[in-house]
């Protein structure tokens, strides 16, 4: 005699209700729909506190998904330990502690810390909040779907289509929040919202458990036990009682984690270069969990290799696209090459879930399955989000997991495998030539054409070897370990990485000025070197955005000349760079810089990188912390107060907001003036902030600054500044000489941007009308 538990097509359970079916799908549909659109929600309420940072989708991102797999774990030691109605008792009483956290909303004690990494504190802030609703929610995909594994339904035996269902939801969520959910509610509303459909979805949970637990008369008993004769046991049932091997578990833990880390990888880089939003947050996310509807998708085996076949043939041709793009750095047409990137994302993610299904154990091992995976899932995101940043200085972790994913492609390791001595020798060879023509790249050839260079050797050896997953993978190791080899090696460029992001400093226009940037945006340059190679000295002159007659410059000098005193008594700047807006402060200025990251500050303040502190300003004073909660401390009146903050190339959205301005405003001297860096390269503000100055009873202008100064030395780059005053005497000569400075006459027509509900899609809509204007004018 042996025992076992008893696999559902043998439960002596009665039959259903033809409505069980229908019940389950709506509650798992419904449950992953709640819980996807906490994700965007909660993140956005958290933005504001650290400065609007992608740093916090990503921190979210790790936080939910090992709380995911907490709640997998839960599950299986409901459905593998505990007495059926026990376990659902106990998910019922779970799921009513939930309420005492409804409706959603920031439970923190204190403030961000200044002085170190926030990620401890903004994990804290999540726990808090929203810890225990996602928790009860994060168990519901596995443990649904056991549940209705032991209903004695027709279906009951292969219950892994329900897991579409739970992504279809999720989807849904994503989809919905950026396009519908955050444009027509605000914050408030959609919070209580949310716990309407929390408070529903319990009722559901409730007439599930009663429906399989207690309708059927208790024979729907999950993990009860039975003996039964051995010589009956059929061989797949045999097979559904073995044990799970550890290796099998580590390739369901590894498969998982690579379109993970993918995940958050990609995230960073549209958050970094577009906005740190929930439109730019859930498209990778959106796509991840399309991803794994198509692979759980039921399919013959013929159907299911050919289905994988197909994504072997796009893996490595779009990734010898991408590591070249990423060698290169930039690419012509930015918005093909974002769907670049997301189209390789999905063909990684594609071949990893499509071989997590086919490597799926039967049912009895379901929760754990789930429970590998999420485990997969949340080690991906700990080591892009946490460990990354800590390891390396730049984004190398993205080409890096491009190149784990080519070891996902079906054959790829039994290939490797299978590789005699003399293809081990072939591909050490072009490995190590590929490795030192990179090293020697970067110290002899120009850093232009030498990342052309190795990004034409790596296309080449990527798609001269496609056919073969192993060489495929080796080569695009080989790749990754060239490019970082240029990037170590090239004179003249360092990387820094914070919380906030990565920066780097790097020479430009033949060694002639320094730079910094974040992401792929120019946040300031200083000439270091003159024509003849010696050395700059002297008071640097302010570049790039800061030229004394831009924008900029010209809203400064208007607050000095009205400010009634010939001179700025106090001057606000929000968001540091390299410093270059001290310049335009007189010595007998006082002015304070409000900068969020400690590491901006450390290089701006470096002498040996930019002098304009040390050269300009070595009156002024910092204070660190994200500007709306520090700048709300401030007693003095400012004369000037300068909105420069940047996320890259994106603005964060809650300083742009209704309640942002009233504190701008609050602060203000009388005759004083705002000034916002508005440049973006697929956003326009000018019609928000239009429409906030005309609710506070206020006059805004904008100049758009297209113009590149022939002057070589201020290196000047076009800008877009919108400047608001009280009185528009303040700016009548201005408007009257010619300067390019125009009143914001649609702002009428502007959506009214507030903390409780601002929408990117309004300033992107804005920023196509504009080009569409402009490009009717040209012809």
């Amino acid at each position: 005699m042996t025992t076992f538990d008893v696999q559902p097509q043998r439960q002596a359970v009665p039959a259903l209700s033809r409505g069980v079916l229908p019940l389950f799908v709506v509650v798992i549909f419904t449950s992953a729909l709640l819980l996807f659109a906490l994700e965007p929600m909660f993140a956005k309420m958290t933005l504001p506190v650290l400065g609007g940072s992608p740093s916090v989708w990503s921190v979210a991102v790790v936080f939910f998904q090992a709380l995911m797999f907490g709640g997998y774990c839960y599950a299986h030691v409901l459905i593998r330990w505990m007495d059926p109605r026990r376990g659902a008792l106990v998910h019922v009483a779970l799921l009513c502690l939930a309420f005492l956290f409804l409706p959603v909303a920031l439970r923190a004690a204190g403030a961000p810390p200044t002085d170190h990494d926030p990620t401890l504190w903004l994990i804290g802030l999540f726990a808090a909040s929203v810890g225990v609703p996602f928790f009860a929610l994060s168990a519901h995909g596995p443990l649904l779907q056991a549940w209705f594994a032991r209903s004695g339904h027709s279906h009951a035996r292969d219950p892994y289509f329900l897991y579409s269902a739970s992504n279809v939801g999720s989807f849904a969520a994503l989809l919905a929040y950026p396009f519908v959910i955050e444009p027509l509610f605000g914050l408030r509303a959609q919070s209580q919202g949310w716990a309407i459909g929390f408070v529903l979805l319990v009722a559901m949970i409730v007439i599930c458990a009663f429906s399989v637990f207690w309708r059927s008369g208790g024979a729907a008993a999950i993990g009860s036990r039975i003996e039964v004769e051995t010589e009956t046991e059929t061989e797949a049932e045999a097979e559904a009682t073995a044990p799970i091997a550890p290796a099998a578990a580590m390739i369901w833990v590894a498969l998982a984690f690579v379109p993970s880390a993918l995940l958050v990888s990609v995230t960073v880089y549209l958050s970094n270069d577009v906005a740190a939003a929930p439109l730019l947050w859930v498209v990778p996310l959106g796509l991840y969990l399309l991803t794994f509807v198509i692979a759980f998708r039921a399919r013959s085996p013929q159907a299911q290799t050919k289905f994988e076949n197909r994504l072997s043939i796009a893996q490595p041709w779009l990734s010898a696209i991408i590591l070249m793009i990423i060698c290169i750095g930039s690419f012509a047409w930015m918005t093909l090459g974002l769907v670049t990137h997301l189209a390789l994302f999905v063909i990684n993610a594609l071949v990893c879930h499509a071989a997590l299904y086919r490597l799926r154990p039967p049912a009895r091992h379901l929760t754990f399955f789930y429970a590998a995976m999420s485990l997969g899932g949340a080690l991906g995101g700990a080591f892009v989000s946490l460990l990354a940043p800590l390891l390396f200085s730049s984004l190398v972790e993205y080409p890096l997991l491009l190149a784990t994913a080519l070891f996902c492609r079906p054959g790829a390791i039994a290939e490797i495998r299978a590789f005699t001595a003399s293809v081990w020798a072939k591909v050490a060879s072009a490995t190590i030539a590929l490795a030192l023509a990179a090293a020697a790249l970067g110290l002899l050839a120009p850093v232009d054409l030498g990342y052309k260079l190795l990004a034409g050797a790596i296309g080449a050896l990527l798609l001269l070897n496609w056919r073969s997953a192993g060489r495929t993978a080796i080569f695009g190791v080989a790749a990754t370990i060239a490019i970082l080899l240029l990037q170590t090696f090239t004179p003249g460029r360092e990387s820094f990485r914070s919380f906030f992001g990565v920066h780097r400093v790097e020479e430009a226009r033949d060694g002639k000025f320094r730079t910094l940037a974040h992401g792929k945006t120019m946040h300031g340059a200083i000439r270091i070197r003159n024509d003849d190679g010696t050395m700059v000295t002297g008071k640097p002159l302010p570049t790039t955005y800061y030229a004394f007659d831009g924008p900029l410059g010209e809203a400064i000098a208007v607050a000095r000349r009205t400010s009634g005193h010939g001179k700025l008594n106090q001057a606000s700047f929000i968001g540091l760079g390299t410093g270059a807006l001290a310049c335009h402060v007189h010595e007998d200025e006082a002015v304070t810089f409000f900068e969020i990251d400690p590491l901006v500050v450390w290089l701006a303040r470096d002498s040996g990188r930019f002098r304009f502190l040390s050269d300009c300003g070595p009156q002024a004073r910092y204070v660190l912390g994200d500007a709306r909660l520090t700048l709300a401390q401030q007693r003095t009146k400012s004369d000037i107060i300068v909105v420069d903050a940047f996320s890259s190339d994106a603005i964060p959205t809650h300083l742009l907001t209704l309640e942002a301005f009233e504190l701008y405003v609050r602060l203000l001297a009388p005759r004083g003036v705002i000034a916002v860096h508005i440049s973006n390269n697929t956003m326009d503000f000018a019609d928000i902030i239009g429409r906030i100055a005309t609710e506070l009873g206020l006059y805004a202008y904008v100049r758009r600054d297209m113009a590149v100064s022939a002057n070589e030395s201020e290196f000047r780059s076009p800008s877009v500044v919108a400047m608001i005053v009280r009185d528009p005497a303040q700016v009548r000569g201005l408007l009257e000489n010619g300067s390019g400075l125009w009143r914001i006459e649609t702002a009428a027509h502007a959506p009214l941007w507030t903390d409780d509900h601002a929408t990117i899609l309004t300033a992107m809509l804005a920023k196509l009308r504009l080009e569409a204007a402009n490009l009717a004018i040209f012809k």
